[in-house]
C-alpha cells in the first residue's frame, strides 16, 4: 500500500521555522522526484519545490526562495522541507507529493504562522 504522510507541522510564531518530513511507503521512494505544495484557505494549490530522484539542491518556486529549502534521504525513503522566516501568510495545508510512474499524495500536515 502506497503511504506518503507528513508531519512536522503546527502553529509557530511569525519568523520562526519549521521542519517538515514526509515519510515514503509502498513504492521505491529513491526512483520518484519529490515535490512539495500548499494550500491556503481559498486558494488553488501552489508548488513550493522539487527534488529530484538524487537528492541535490532541487528547484524552489520565486514566492519562497531563499526561505523553504528542500532536501531528501533515500536511505529513509523521507523528503523534507525547511521553512524559515515564517509568515503568516505561508500559513497552509503542506502536502508531498511523488511523480514519477503514477502520482501520489500525501494527506497533508497544516502549518499556522501567527503571533
Amino acid at each position: 500500500q502506497v503511504q506518503l504522510v507528513e508531519s512536522g507541522g503546527g502553529l509557530v510564531q511569525p519568523g520562526g521555522s519549521l521542519r517538515l518530513s514526509c515519510a515514503a511507503s509502498g513504492f521505491t521512494f529513491s526512483m520518484y522526484p519529490m515535490s512539495w505544495y500548499r494550500q491556503a484557505p481559498g486558494k488553488a494549490r501552489e508548488w513550493l519545490a522539487s527534488v529530484s530522484s538524487m537528492g541535490g539542491t532541487g528547484s524552489v518556486a520565486d514566492s519562497v526562495k531563499g526561505r523553504f529549502t528542500i532536501s531528501r534521504d533515500n536511505a529513509k525513503n523521507t523528503v523534507y522541507l525547511q521553512l524559515s522566516s515564517l509568515k503568516p501568510e505561508d500559513t497552509a495545508v503542506y502536502f508531498c507529493r511523488a511523480r514519477g510512474a503514477y502520482d501520489y499524495w500525501g494527506q497533508g500536515t497544516q502549518v499556522t504562522v501567527s503571533s
